[in-house]
């Protein structure tokens, strides 16, 4: 349909999260473009909504931006063949110690799809019961767990509080699915 074609991909990077790649591409009148691509595994986040309409949120620090977000927990599709459901539910219990009684796909989106492969799955979380976390990294077991009135979602959002891409499709789209 469009015409683009990659004629040539080079690894200049293999990192512990992400690659990335040198891409040559020709464009539909033939001139020549090259371009970088950051190369992700995928992720899965998830909006965990407890039985009082609360939304459990992370608050972590994040080294791109030097700075702490509130955030949706979430985490990389990063072992092979796993469903990306288990993993979402993986990674609830991880970051906030909660189990999802009932588990539903909201969306799909492609995070930053100018310069990276990444794609995510969100999911709404409810009927939540206590388990025990399993945190990783240094940024997680740093972080604080936070609950927020679903209801105070959009002005938070309108105030800059919450500004993760991921985090706002998903409280928003739970919100919409919630409220009917």
């Amino acid at each position: 349909m469009t015409g683009f074609r990659i004629t040539d991909r080079k690894r200049v990077l293999t990192g512990p999260v992400v690659t990335v790649d040198d891409v040559v591409m020709v464009a539909p009148d033939g001139t020549r473009h090259d371009r970088q691509v950051v190369g992700h595994p995928g992720a899965v986040s998830v909006v965990a909504v407890t039985a009082q309409r609360t939304v459990v949120m992370i608050r972590q620090f994040r080294a791109a931006l030097d700075t702490e977000l509130l955030e949706i927990p979430a985490g990389k599709r990063d072992m092979v063949g796993e469903d990306p459901a288990d993993t979402a539910r993986r990674e609830l219990l991880e970051e906030v110690g909660l189990v999802a009684g009932t588990l539903v796909r909201l969306a799909e989106f492609n995070n930053s799809p100018g310069f990276s492969n990444e794609h995510s799955i969100v999911y709404l979380a409810e009927d939540l019961s206590a388990g025990v976390t399993d945190r990783h990294g240094v940024e997680e077991l740093h972080m604080e767990t936070v609950e927020i009135p679903l209801d105070d979602v959009p002005d938070l959002i309108t105030r800059g509080v919450i500004r993760d891409a991921k985090s706002i499709i998903g409280l928003l789209l739970a919100r919409d699915r919630l409220t009917g």
